[in-house]
């Protein structure tokens, strides 16, 4: 099977002749990696099964340590976070901000670039383009993420008029993709704590699932798998997602779900994830690395798994611990 095929069989419970994995490192664990292995093109040598594009342009510095986001969103990196950092301040600091805000236009041409790079260099691998921030955390970085729970709550028509002008902009970045011989789009949305939603299920299926639905209806439209991330507990609306069309939950956090949960999935949902960046690769050695990884392959040998780190993995973990893993993701 090629890498492509794996990952289909994986998301059709069809048996793939080895479990299909991915990997992603952050900037500081790249580095690392580089330094530990002396491969500047250490990611080349990892054997990833899916190659992916996120539709989002890139940032621009406007100072050391701040840059802003194609939205206008200011980001303070000043602090620990140096991969994603704090919104400086909202754009919609109120509901009467909304008429003077104005969404970027989608730039097709960036677009159309972007996912020919992509398909020129995936070799055989599973294609997938990307939203990022797709809703929920869309709307918060425009106003600030306490903000936008309370109008939940008091200004339920002005957070379904800022969620449809987001919708809107990914449906109109979603019909220029989806042209492309793509396999999947990847929505990514964090929606979950430790414990529960972080707005309650109540007001996610009011305020995020009937847009996420649209999406989703487009993308199943096209032929195409749908993939959602999002970290944390997220079982209270894991039926909902179900009946909306999702194929591939990512990430499957262990400390969370356990491996028992996943059970109550196979054959309904494939799971992208597995083993854990916040209690497994930063304390384990790399022996219980190596245990846990095969044990978690194991347990899917029909399929319904693409193993993989549950994050792009934090600069805190040991370089020993990522060959190890990626050692058992190689023998399969």
């Amino acid at each position: 099977m090629t890498n492509r095929e794996r990952v289909i069989a994986a998301l059709e419970f069809d048996r793939p002749d080895r479990t299909p994995y991915t990997l992603s490192l952050t900037g500081q664990m790249l580095q690392k990696m580089i330094g530990y292995t002396g491969r500047a093109d250490y990611m080349e040598t990892v054997g990833n099964h899916i190659s992916d594009v996120y539709l989002i342009k890139p940032e621009r510095t406007i100072k050391p340590d701040f840059v802003q986001d194609e939205f206008g969103v200011v980001w303070n990196r000043s602090g620990v976070d140096k991969d994603i950092g704090v919104i400086d301040h909202p754009l919609i600091g109120c509901p009467g901000d909304l008429d003077s805000y104005q969404m970027p236009e989608v730039d097709e041409a960036y677009i159309r670039s972007s996912m020919e790079r992509m398909l020129q260099n995936c070799g055989d691998n599973f294609r997938v383009a990307a939203i990022g921030f797709s809703m929920f955390e869309r709307a918060w970085t425009l106003t600030g993420m306490e903000n936008l729970l309370v109008y939940m709550l008091e200004e339920p028509e002005f957070v379904h008029e800022l969620m449809n002008m987001i919708c809107e902009r990914n449906l109109r970045i979603l019909d220029i993709a989806l042209q492309y011989p793509i396999d999947c789009f990847h929505f990514g949305d964090d929606w979950g704590q430790q414990k529960g939603l972080i707005m309650g299920p109540t007001h996610w299926r009011e305020f995020i699932k009937p847009y996420v639905a649209r999406m989703y209806a487009r993308v199943h439209q096209a032929g195409k798998y749908v993939s959602q991330h999002s970290c944390g507990d997220i079982r209270p609306v894991m039926d909902d997602l179900l009946d909306i069309g999702l194929n591939m939950y990512q990430t499957y956090q262990p400390e969370i779900y356990g491996l028992e949960y996943a059970q109550n999935l196979k054959g309904k949902l494939t799971i992208w994830g597995g083993i854990s960046t916040q209690r497994e690769l930063p304390y384990c050695t790399p022996d219980e690395v190596r245990a846990l990884t095969r044990r978690l392959i194991a347990a899917f040998p029909e399929g319904g798994l693409v193993a993989s780190p549950t994050h792009s993995v934090p600069g805190d973990v040991p370089p020993e611990n990522i060959e190890a893993m990626v050692e058992v993701f190689k023998e399969g």
